[in-house]
């Protein structure tokens, strides 16, 4: 694999791009394209200026100027290539962005940032023959040529199936929000389940009407059909008395009887739903709601393996009524260089999405100074070790990437119980 960084020195940058240069051979020429896309660019009037377009005005304007400066890092040795920026929501939006970054004869393109603007500006880059690694995680925007950066609902799934495979688990469903994520999520699934060769999973989606959850759940879990047939009620003995025909006779005079004590209900036990996985994707009160359901619906981490999205890396403090669950996520120690760097130079910790800007710009920079920017050094199989971790760009325009699965602790916040792979598993096509 190639490194895209190396220790937390400012320096940093330097040494990983010249590891990742060695690693894939300096002296290697311009691989083929896909689909099109040329492995190098050749135009007269081409450049080796990596061209990125990120939201430097507007709403998302903090964003995108922290990504800026996490690219400016990635390529602050001496030797590396300049930066052609541009931005999203200047005059004439990102389609004028695209089209002053192919005028300028970029040799790479980094961005947009969403995935409305990457789907605006794709069509311009491919036509031009430039590759583009896209900071959006909607991965409908992948295709040859085009790469999807963002850690994606996909992505996570299909590493939570591997790990809960792995425990024994078979048969997986999930309970999902009828969103734009619940919906990624559940073709995640779907994928990664056809992959394994496993059942086709029950996938129920729900609105944000609480009676939507309850009966969605309901149903999903079968609950109404795994709860036992309700006990006979036996009544208790009593002491001789006054007949229950003639109550108010008297009984004969008898020696004291005490009450024996009531005898506890015995527990019910509740079969397990039909399945022993389960992939949820809410967030907030919703979150909470399902997490209520769950318990009524007897669906634990006894029976089944619920698993849920990286969004509740950011408040797993509170998730202890989970215990057990399962996220995937990057491991937060592999960026603790990429961090130093960052707050050193910018007196601030970097954000999270500013990562894909790094990584992008440091393995542009790389390949740019072994020789070029070619498909075959963009897809190399053994992928590249980036701020997050492992990473590889696949030649349909998805990434795999090795993320780490964390548990809920029955307390609340998360530890890892499977760590991140340090090699690329290779998804099948």
């Amino acid at each position: 694999m190639a490194r895209l960084r190396k220790g937390a020195r400012i320096s940093v940058a330097a040494g990983a791009l010249a590891t990742l240069a060695a690693c894939a051979g300096g002296n290697t020429p311009p691989g083929p394209g896909v689909n099109g896309v040329p492995g190098s660019i050749n135009s007269a009037n081409a450049s080796h200026d990596v061209g990125l377009i990120l939201p430097l005005t507007g709403r998302n304007a903090v964003i995108g100027a922290r990504m800026r400066d996490a690219a400016v890092l990635a390529l602050s040795s001496h030797g590396s290539p300049k930066l052609d920026i541009h931005d999203s929501n200047g005059p004439g939006g990102s389609l004028q962005a695209v089209n002053d970054a192919v005028a300028h004869g970029d040799a790479i393109l980094l961005g947009p940032l969403t995935a409305t603007d990457t789907a605006m500006v794709s069509p311009v880059a491919l036509n031009a023959g430039l590759p583009e690694l896209a900071f959006t995680s909607d991965s409908g925007n992948a295709r040859p040529g085009v790469w999807v950066l963002g850690l994606t609902p996909e992505q996570q799934v299909r590493r939570m199936i591997d790990a809960a495979r792995a425990t024994g688990r078979k048969t997986f469903a999930a309970f999902l929000p009828d969103n734009a994520l619940g919906h990624a999520t559940g073709d995640g699934l779907l994928r990664a389940c056809q992959d394994a060769g496993l059942a086709v999973p029950q996938i129920v989606y729900h609105s944000a009407d609480p009676q939507s959850i309850v009966s969605g759940l309901k149903t999903l879990s079968a609950i109404d059909t795994r709860m036992p047939a309700t006990a006979p009620v036996v009544a208790p003995p009593v002491a001789d008395g006054p007949s229950a025909i003639d109550p108010v006779a008297e009984a004969p005079p008898a020696a004291p009887v005490s009450a024996a004590p009531a005898a506890p209900a015995p527990a019910v036990a509740v079969p397990p739903p039909p399945f022993d996985g389960l992939v949820l994707a809410d967030t907030g009160l919703a979150l909470a709601q399902v997490i209520a359901e769950l318990k009524a619906d007897h669906i634990d981490a006894s029976n089944v393996q619920i698993m849920g999205p990286a969004l509740w890396k950011a408040f797993d403090g509170k998730l202890g009524a989970l215990h057990g669950a399962w996220y995937a996520a990057p491991d937060a120690r592999d960026r603790n260089g990429y961090v130093a760097q960052y707050r050193a130079v910018y007196h601030q910790p970097p954000s999270p999405v500013t990562d894909l800007s790094y990584d992008a710009a440091a393995l542009s920079g790389a390949l740019i100074k072994q020789g070029g920017v070619t498909a075959q050094g963009l897809t190399r199989a053994d992928g590249f070790m980036g701020v997050d971790g492992l990473f590889r760009l696949l030649p349909d325009g998805h990434v795999t990437r090795a993320l780490a699965i964390f548990q809920i602790q029955p307390g609340g916040g998360a530890r890892i119980v499977v760590p991140a792979s340090r090699e690329i598993a290779v998804r099948p096509s």
